[in-house]
């Protein structure tokens, strides 16, 4: 992406990442899923500001009371008769973190404050580690005229931990002209390392599992709780609820999957499976929780209500429920889930969101590739699926070739996933500082 034949000095692109983390941990952007909260505007000035600084012109787009997104585009200008590339780069990661409360953390959970080696805080690695890198990079090589020759687009979101409602959607459907000509994108949840076997594994987000967050409702007679009642709206919904909550979903590997496991059975000397996917996620030890949860469908009920005194049956009971579900396996999740309900059960969707995998191969994956073996050069890297939702669910809309791709090498007793809306959310200060060199060299490849 850069010229080779630019000889600039290449700027420190680490010295600022730790202070940039720590300041925005510092904004408080919880987001509570509803209008309640402080909504990310605080934050994405300050994100303008700083882009704003070096030369970069960034626009605050709002698109609700206090819930703001950060838009600039950076590079994109031939030099030395080169020719001008017009597909762009889409960067992306969001602005508001989930809720924590003070009480249960070891240290404030919006101080920012460096112990033992770490950043601490909410945001920490959700996601904004990611923010603080690629705004450490973007500044260290503005200042130093290392401009990329692709065209780049800068955004930072609202809303992502909500399902991007307020912040990515908006962005795509109502602010397209800002992503034209992006044909690749670049967000989270992707080039973090884990540890199989000795080795060092870096995952690249390639795929991502679909979203339904529904609300059941079952309906039936009122009366009084003493009579016999065959048309009991709470039996008819407990029925249901139990009947998903214990499904046991097939094992079913999707393309970024059987990558993955082949990688990993090859480390552990077999060969990768349905019937063996299973003991292969175990490999991953702590990462197993997260890996595991994309070798099939799921269901989790959340939320159940009824009634409003213990001796008059309701005519109404309704239960809330968290779906997740595999790339090319939609219309078999659905009808199932529907035969599961039964009859009498409404299904209503208070958001759903299609799955995506994008194949694991070309220039952008190699450039992935080659900037993090740079940086370790004993490691291996590999894709997978997400079981959660990211704002690529949004950005794949328009087409774009999408990748979760925020590099941090770990230690190998850390459990990473465990601090993704966890208690006492930390990042390791080296960590930071090895996700700028990488994010650097990304965009020298890309």
């Amino acid at each position: 992406m850069a010229d080779p034949t630019d000889h600039a000095p290449r700027p420190d692109v680490t010295a600022e990442v730790v202070d940039l983390c720590r300041d925005l941990i510092r904004i408080d952007t919880s987001n509570y899923g509803d209008a309640e909260g402080p909504g990310e505007r605080k934050a994405a000035e300050h994100v303008a500001a700083l882009l704003d600084e070096v030369g970069i012109t960034a626009e605050v787009i709002e698109t609700a009371p206090g819930r703001a997104n950060v838009l600039a585009r950076w590079g994109g200008e031939p030099r030395d008769g080169a020719a001008r590339r017009e597909d762009a780069l889409l960067v992306h990661g969001h602005l508001d973190v989930v809720p924590a409360a003070a009480e249960d953390w070891q240290v404030h959970p919006f101080s920012g404050e460096v112990r033992d080696g770490y950043v601490w805080g909410r945001g920490a690695v959700d996601m904004k580690d990611f923010d603080a890198m690629l705004l450490s990079v973007v500044r260290a090589r503005q200042r130093a005229g290392r401009v990329p020759q692709r065209p780049v687009v800068l955004c930072f979101t609202a809303d992502e931990e909500a399902g991007g409602h307020q912040g990515a959607e908006v962005l795509v459907r109502e602010h397209r002209e800002w992503f034209e000509g992006c044909t690749e994108a670049i967000g989270e949840v992707g080039g973090f390392s884990t540890t199989v076997r000795g080795r060092r594994l870096y995952l690249i987000e390639a795929a991502e599992k679909g979203m339904a967050w529904m609300r059941l409702t079952a309906r039936g007679t009122a009366g009084h709780g003493s009579m016999i009642n065959r048309d009991n709206a709470v039996s008819r919904l407990a029925g249901a609820v139990a009947r998903i909550g214990a499904r046991e979903w097939p094992v079913q590997l999707t393309p970024a999957m059987q990558t993955l496991l082949a990688a990993v059975a090859e480390l552990a000397g077999t060969e990768a499976t349905p019937e063996n996917a299973e003991a292969l996620v175990e490999e991953f030890g702590g990462a197993a929780r997260m890996i595991g949860a994309t070798l099939r469908n799921s269901v989790n009920p959340t939320m159940l209500g009824a009634g409003y005194k213990v001796n008059v049956i309701p005519s109404e009971a309704t239960a809330h429920l968290d779906g997740r579900f595999l790339p090319g396996y939609e219309d078999e999740f659905f009808a199932t889930l529907a035969e599961l309900a039964g009859d009498g059960v409404d299904i209503e969707f208070l958001s759903r969101q299609a799955p995506w995998e994008t194949p694991y191969d070309g220039a952008l994956v190699d450039a992935m590739t080659a900037s993090l073996l740079a940086e370790d050069p004993d490691a291996l890297v590999a894709p997978y699926l997400m079981g959660a939702g990211t704002d690529a669910k949004h950005f794949t809309k328009l087409g774009m070739r999408t990748y979760g791709f925020a590099p941090l090498r770990l230690p190998d007793d850390l459990d990473f996933t465990a601090l993704f809306h966890g208690v006492d959310e930390r990042v390791p200060v080296d960590a930071l500082q090895f996700g700028a060199r990488v994010l650097d060299g990304f965009l020298d490849r890309a």
